[in-house]
């Protein structure tokens, strides 16, 4: 048996950041220098960051990204690191186009290079739009181990690089990863990851980025498997982490004839490493309960985009309601209360309890607080302007709006839009009112699932012997945008279990009419909910972006023409009026 210490380096970068990538993977490179370990893997495009979207198809950029790798390989040289085999993900170009690329760094310079072959078109994923495919696979010979490569996606399909890598051949596979999170998809991951390694026949390391970008959140989540599928390491989620491990490998993997793929072979050191009594055994990292998984996706997720656009204090209105409070917490969670501003701005129609349960939240919290009361700006509209009915309730949530923006621009401060799932699936909110901002936190999240995470939070507190940040009131009091007397969500919407139950299977699951139907919902509820939904795209569009946690979230993944006569449920002969 060889002996080998792997690493994954499982890193928080930032998309164009080159040179800032580059002083991280350096960073935690020596880290593993120290720790002894023979070869580390980073994540997927770990130099450019991911996604990159359009940037792919830029030169300038590419070009920038193959020149950051080399100087990035004499580096690592210079740092007394030259020893160590090193994966890392970036972009490359050449006569086909350009592509998502794994290089390894040993000694000084680029030694090899592997292309994605699978490139994904679905969910969140444009990459036939942004890459070139490749055709070759790199297998190296590093400290006598005979190491194959394939790139996230190609882990996720059946057949080609993984296959092919079991037919020639390896003793080692390393997989660099961009995978974004999603509710479950960890357990999903691993069985996926066995199931390769068992391919393959040689154990794998699974490489995955960790922190935020724009929507997508990425989990980290590292794993090593060992060629019958075993857990061997885990690493924990959300956070930055140097997984190592100590493997026995046989080395001398049996060499077959490829049948797919053009392999190119090369040494880097034959002589095995000498014996050593290993110091990393198995590290298995506990996964995190749904609850904490999600939340710890919403918070890492509203940090990055806070910190890596360049701002440090965001602001949001504070109603006393269940919306606003989670998202004042997750604030705080995310940046420190001293970085959050609440601003209370009750109108005529603002309950005593809403205004108390406001400051309440913030006095848990610790975030600055402010009341900036709207009755004056709402009377100016309507009076000048004569409004009434809906457009006199809406105003007021404009008011709110511009409220925030101004103190946005005074003070630079991100303003964040307080709406949920549920809300943005009907249209349940006001365009350039409730609806601004620069970043939405619950976007993706169920109004039940945000009750259910605001008592899990609460909860987590009284464990750790701490204040629950969100009052109990904000929680059990029945919701309500109170824009007029005795106004209740419920006077124009489904009871919200009923109408989540509904938007679950016609937003996530892409079921039509007659599949609700079936399901068992009535008739009527199915009509009114759809056609909420299908008017809305139009707001949808509008919205800030938000953390994406489900596995359809609005905007990438969810994508509808605005201008639409389609309704489900009719024959598509007779356009619906809209």
């Amino acid at each position: 048996m060889v002996q080998l210490r792997v690493g994954l380096a499982q890193v928080n970068v930032t998309v164009g950041d080159l040179a800032g990538n580059a002083d991280v993977i350096v960073r935690w490179v020596r880290r593993g220098a120290e720790a002894g370990a023979h070869l580390l893997v980073f994540p997927e495009m770990a130099l450019t960051g991911y996604p990159i979207e359009d940037l792919a198809l830029r030169e300038s950029f590419a070009e920038a990204s193959k020149a950051a790798l080399v100087r990035l390989a004499g580096r690592l040289a210079d740092a007394g690191c030259g020893e160590v085999a090193c994966c890392v993900g970036y972009l490359d170009l050449d006569g086909q186009g350009a592509r998502d690329a794994a290089a390894v760094l040993y000694r000084g310079e680029v030694v090899a290079r592997q292309f994605k072959h699978h490139l994904p078109n679905y969910g969140v994923f444009d990459e036939r739009r942004h890459f070139t495919a490749g055709a070759g696979l790199a297998v190296l010979t590093i400290r006598g181990v005979e190491v194959g490569m394939v790139i996230c996606e190609d882990i996720w399909q059946d057949g080609g690089p993984v296959t092919e890598l079991g037919r020639i051949g390896v003793d080692l596979v390393v997989s660099p990863n961009a995978s974004p999170y999603e509710r479950k998809k960890d357990d999903v991951r691993l069985e996926l990851v066995a199931k390769r390694a068992r391919e393959a026949g040689a154990p794998l390391l699974y490489a995955n980025l960790v922190g935020g970008q724009d929507e997508l959140v990425f989990d980290g989540d590292s794993i090593v498997v060992a060629a019958d599928g075993t857990l061997l390491a885990r690493a924990p989620q959300f956070v930055e982490h140097l997984l190592l491990v100590d493997l026995d490998l046989p080395g001398g993997a049996p060499r077959g004839e490829p049948s797919e793929f053009t392999v190119t072979r090369r040494t880097l050191s034959a002589e095995p490493v000498p014996g050593y009594p290993p110091e990393y055994p198995r590290n298995i990292a506990e996964p995190l309960s749904d609850e904490a998984e999600e939340w710890a996706a919403l918070v890492t997720c509203l940090r990055d985009y806070v910190h890596k656009n360049g701002f440090r204090s965001v602001v949001l209105g504070l109603s006393g309601g269940i919306d606003s409070a989670v998202c004042a917490a997750l604030a705080v969670d995310a940046l420190g209360a001293d970085a959050v501003y609440g601003v209370s701005m009750p109108s005529v129609y603002s309950s005593e309890h809403s205004r108390s349960d406001a400051a309440e939240l913030a006095r848990r919290t610790g975030v600055h607080y402010e009341v900036q009361p709207i009755e004056t700006m709402v009377a100016a509209f309507v009076g000048q302007l004569g409004l009434t009915g809906l457009a006199e309730e809406n105003v007021q949530a404009r008011c709110r709006g511009m409220t925030l923006m101004g103190l946005s621009n005074q003070h630079g401060h991100l303003v964040l839009a307080t709406g949920n799932k549920t809300e943005l699936a009907v249209g349940y909110s006001t365009i350039y009112g409730d609806a601004v901002g620069g970043f939405a936190p619950i976007k993706d999240v169920l109004k039940t699932r945000v009750w259910e995470l605001a008592r899990w939070r609460n909860a987590a507190a009284e464990w750790r012997g701490e204040t629950p940040p969100i009052p109990e009131s904000s929680i059990s009091k029945p919701p309500s945008a109170e824009l007029r007397p005795g106004q209740l969500d419920t006077d124009s919407l489904p009871d919200y279990k009923l109408l989540d139950d509904v938007l679950d299977d016609y937003v996530e699951g892409d079921r039509g009419y007659e599949d609700l139907l079936a399901a068992g919902f009535e008739p009527e509820l199915v009509q009114r909910v759809l056609r909420m939904v299908d008017r809305a795209e139009f707001k949808r569009r509008q919205y800030p972006p938000g953390t994406k946690i489900t596995f359809k979230a609005f905007g990438r993944d969810r994508r509808l023409p605005i201008t639409n006569a389609w309704r489900e449920g009719q024959d598509g002969t007779v356009p619906e009026t809209t």
